[in-house]
């Protein structure tokens, strides 16, 4: 017969750290205001950890009173408090903690080389908490990249890549270190032109040395070496062959004193000879791991916007790149004619859900509207169609309320146009986004509306405009986005990437 004294145990041991009877040990953690002092016994910690034995019997061990002293300024108090409780009893509990809190846990886990637990931690963030991943990859990234776990890493690697500007257009950006940025650009799926890739790593390299003169007209051998000094690293990453002739004499050029003669001629035999194959900067054009849209307003950060939108994404469980839809193209104004004509419709009509997106003149502003995939002539009210209009970081979007019935949008040749095309009829008095049959987009309002008032203007000035069709993926579907694009994939689509990449607008 055997016996398992395993709760009892525990539970003495639990008694034992919260009393500190007998204590020997003195743990002095964090900085002021926020320090805290701990107790515990050198046995249980050498036994439990690797790190604690290493120091509490090494030559350097602080001694006061007969018991070893430890100073952990640069940790949270909160986290070592719950992994000395862990080293005592074996269970921790994180199921509730903020991603800060697991973060900062998983900092000293890994510090007291406790690799079960740090792992733990690592897969805990990943599987529940994507926001935190997806509003601060950067810092989620060096302590990932510094701490070796791959996974957390390749996740805010992703994510990044997926969503460039939340790195490029950060304040921390100018502050990565080098090593970091070099991960960043060696990727092919950054989702950033080569020419912003190459203007964001110039203003990365200034910031690197603030003495350099921005006007390079003004630099001695001196000055361009220093550049050189900072860049080299990331010069053969750069795909110089994809960016256009007149981006690399406006925005490259004034630098090329830092580019090798051997590259230089490389580049100019790449935009002098047809077919001609780099054999310095080898790189292939970049890609999209996933959700590629054939659009020139929007790219896969709206998709994924918009796919959030549709399905009423709460704030903790939103899409962050692989998305249940797909968005296809049904009709551009600026290739297929901006008034509703004949070919509108043939088109546009009867294509079930469909989301427009007016690209305002002489903006990155866009506007449009989604419609739910409702049986237009079922009489049926909806709120799940939508309104929005994007710029930059701000968005804002107006549901419809249950007023929005689709019945007797038809005309006397039963070509369904009332979501885009303004004809004389009284349901339309609902509409709120118009084509007029000159071509010209407006907005209109009254009591019957089913759209809150979002600030979109009367009459928009638009320069293009796209209708796409929305389709819900099939299961198999998203599980093959979920998977990384194959190296034939990738070969399939250079050439078509590097063709796009003119027309391509963030």
């Amino acid at each position: 017969m055997s016996y398992k004294p395993g709760s009892n145990v525990i539970k003495m041991l639990r008694e034992l750290l919260e009393t500190e009877a007998n204590y020997d040990v003195i743990i002095h953690v964090g900085k002021e205001p926020n320090i805290k002092e701990f107790h515990a016994h050198s046995n249980i910690l050498s036994c439990r950890s690797e790190y604690f034995n290493e120091i509490l019997f090494g030559e350097n061990i602080q001694k006061q009173n007969e018991k070893y002293v430890i100073n952990k300024p640069n940790f949270a108090p909160q986290a070592y408090e719950l992994i000395i409780k862990y080293l005592y009893i074996g269970h921790i509990n994180i199921t509730n903690k903020t991603g800060t809190e697991l973060l900062d846990i998983i900092i000293a886990s890994d510090d007291l080389k406790l690799k079960k637990l740090t792992k733990i931690t690592e897969n805990f963030i990943i599987k529940n908490h994507p926001q935190f991943i997806r509003n601060y990859p950067i810092g989620i990234l060096q302590v990932a990249y510094y701490k070796s776990l791959a996974n957390l890493q390749e996740l805010c690697l992703e994510t990044i890549c997926f969503e460039p500007r939340i790195l490029f257009k950060s304040d921390k950006f100018i502050k990565l270190p080098a090593s970091i940025l070099e991960v960043i650009l060696k990727r092919d799926d950054l989702n950033l032109i080569e020419i912003e890739i190459w203007e964001n790593l110039i203003k990365w390299g200034f910031a690197q040395e603030q003495g350099l003169k921005r006007d390079t007209s003004k630099w001695n051998q001196e000055d361009i070496n220093t550049f050189k000094r900072i860049l080299y690293r990331f010069i053969p990453l750069i795909r110089f062959h994809v960016i256009s002739s007149e981006d690399y004499i406006n925005k490259v050029k004034p630098y090329e004193g830092i580019l090798s003669k051997e590259l230089r001629d490389d580049i100019l035999k790449s935009h002098m000879i047809s077919g001609y194959r780099p054999t310095l900067n080898i790189y292939t054009p970049r890609y999209s791991k996933c959700n590629d849209v054939d659009s020139t307003i929007i790219n896969q950060e709206h998709m994924v916007l918009f796919a959030n939108w549709i399905d009423r994404k709460e704030e903790n469980s939103k899409y962050i790149k692989v998305i249940p839809y797909e968005f296809n193209l049904l009709y551009r104004a600026s290739s297929d004619g901006k008034k509703a004509s004949y070919k509108f419709h043939n088109k546009c009509d009867n294509k079930g859900a469909t989301i427009i997106i007016l690209k305002i003149e002489n903006s990155e502003q866009i506007v449009g509207r989604y419609d739910n995939p409702l049986q237009l002539d079922s009489g049926k009210s909806t709120n799940n169609s939508f309104l929005f209009t994007s710029k930059d970081n701000f968005q804002k979007i107006g549901y419809s309320n249950n007023n929005c019935n689709y019945k007797g949008y038809y005309d006397k040749y039963h070509r369904q146009h009332s979501r885009y095309y303004d004809v004389k009829n009284s349901e339309l008095e609902k509409s709120d986004l118009r084509l007029s049959q000159s071509g010209t987009w407006y907005t209109y309002r009254n009591n019957y509306s089913p759209y809150p008032d979002i600030g979109i203007p009367y009459t928009l000035k638009v320069e293009d405009y796209e209708i796409f069709q929305v389709i819900k993926k099939t299961y198999n579907q998203i599980e093959k986005d979920n998977k990384n694009i194959s190296s034939d994939e990738i070969l399939d689509k250079t050439e078509k990437v590097r063709k796009r990449f003119s027309l391509f607008k963030k």
